[in-house]
């Protein structure tokens, strides 16, 4: 590290978990965050400013009026831009020294394998079923660690999946039997818990980055932001999970 990076990170590196060691790890990352909404937007923002060293940033929309009551790496300025590249530059100016790549386009099956392409975790935050049913099924073929939320109303959500054989994944947690429709579009959500939830998102991925403290692989951690209340509870793997048992559904 320069001297640039030890005085931008030295709260960080006073900490005797992580040390130069783990920002030296940090910087050596490389992340994909899935969406750049409500939960994208803190993600990205402090996985930036920690220093994580490149970004891979994915969102095939572009901003609008009505994101800019939680979506807090957009601006007014930034309406009908793609989030990408609002994103790209709000991060650019929080943190130059972050490499972001960006993928303006269809999260899917077909464009997750090249996107998962050396990264050493993945945090989803977008905001449909289908959407996370594919990340954690390209996230378990690769082996890779998956950090997910969601936030709907004023309750949130953080799972946290190690990708290897023998732990749950998140279709344990939710069955695909397309009854899972609900979105913030059609229920609303109070501001701030997405951001609760996106910062929880980001500490956990900064920890499993810099192996600091006990990952939540195979635990789901609830949030009630009107008792703030939380809840934690183990995800026990489905033997029949067709994604990540021994023996899939035929």
């Amino acid at each position: 590290m320069n001297d640039d990076q030890l005085l931008r990170y030295s709260r960080q590196i006073m900490l005797p978990t992580v040390g130069v060691e783990g920002q030296e790890r940090l910087l050596e990352a490389r992340v994909l965050v899935v969406g750049l909404g409500g939960l994208g937007s803190p993600v990205a923002i402090y996985l930036a400013a920690a220093g994580v060293g490149t970004l891979v940033v994915a969102d095939f929309d572009a901003v609008e009026l009505s994101n800019l009551q939680r979506q807090i790496l957009h601006t007014n300025a930034c309406i009908g831009m793609p989030k990408v590249d609002s994103a790209r530059q709000a991060l650019q100016a929080i943190n130059p020294q972050v490499r972001i790549e960006g993928f303006k386009g269809n999260i899917d099956q077909d464009s997750l394998p090249t996107l998962l392409t050396e990264v050493d975790a993945v945090v989803d935050g977008c905001d449909n079923f289908p959407t996370r049913f594919a990340v954690n099924d390209a996230c378990f073929r690769a082996g890779v660690p998956l950090i997910s939320g969601a936030a709907i109303r004023t309750e949130g959500q953080v799972a946290v999946f190690s990708g290897m054989p023998g732990g749950p994944c998140y279709q344990c947690l939710y069955p695909r039997d397309g009854s899972l429709d609900e979105t913030c579009t059609a229920a609303g959500v109070l501001a701030p818990v997405v951001g609760i939830v996106g910062s929880i998102q980001a500490t956990e991925t900064l920890k499993l980055l810099t192996g600091t403290g006990a990952p939540r692989f195979g635990r789901l951690l609830l949030l009630d932001a009107m008792t703030m209340e939380f809840r934690n509870i183990r995800i026990t793997p489905d033997p029949h999970c067709p994604v990540c048992a021994a023996m899939p559904l035929s």
